[in-house]
């Protein structure tokens, strides 16, 4: 249930804290269901996508692209899978589609979305599409000015392995796995669909 009059807050107040290229930040004042007022800090996030692009083998089996990137934030080089920032206005479809080709190289012939998650409830907007791609075709990565990352397949197996050993953290990652683990055992069937098929804008 998205909204109960029991827990609500109602935003009394609000001021930007700090406008930078990518995020947006406001410090609200707010009142309690209790009436108490208090004070809230977060990030306006323009939401992202992440694709789950399956190599499927002529004998059945399946492999995995992942990255390996630098994030600054936390110091690491964090394995994750393709993702991205929508542009304003660009439907998630085109952005997944955008995503996969510009970091990966890949092209896919067809998309299932699976997904929303929320990744910083306590402090963001953000909100990233699950999209699952197959019928990969190899080409060229067109990667960002300033933009390293290294492309690299795994099994299912492997992925996750590294979820339960600790390999792999970053959150969305381990979100994609549980998703990846379901769609392959066949408990959660998705509904695939050629890339013209769903052009909804982003919410």
């Amino acid at each position: 249930m998205s909204s109960d009059p029991k827990l609500q807050e109602t935003r009394v107040s609000s001021s930007e804290v700090l406008r930078g290229d990518f995020l947006h930040v406001f410090r609200d004042t707010v009142k309690l269901p209790d009436g108490t007022p208090a004070s809230r800090e977060f990030i306006v996030h323009p939401g992202a996508v992440m694709v789950i692009p399956l190599i499927e083998s002529e004998d059945g089996t399946v492999r995995v692209l992942m990255e390996r990137q630098f994030r600054y934030p936390v110091g690491k080089v964090m394995i994750e899978f393709p993702a991205g920032k929508l542009d304003k206005g660009e439907a998630p479809l085109s952005c997944a589609q955008r995503e996969l080709r510009e970091e990966t190289g890949y092209t896919a012939t067809h998309w299932a979305r699976v997904g929303l998650l929320h990744p910083g409830i306590s402090y963001s907007t953000e909100f990233i599409e699950i999209w699952f791609a197959r019928g990969l075709s190899a080409g060229e990565s067109q990667l960002d000015a300033g933009e390293f990352l290294e492309v690299f397949s795994a099994t299912p197996q492997e992925i996750f392995d590294g979820c339960r050993s600790g390999w792999i953290t970053d959150g969305k990652t381990l979100a994609g796995a549980l998703w990846l683990q379901n769609v392959l055992s066949g408990a959660w069937p998705l509904e695939w669909q050629s890339p013209d098929t769903n052009d909804k804008e982003a919410p």
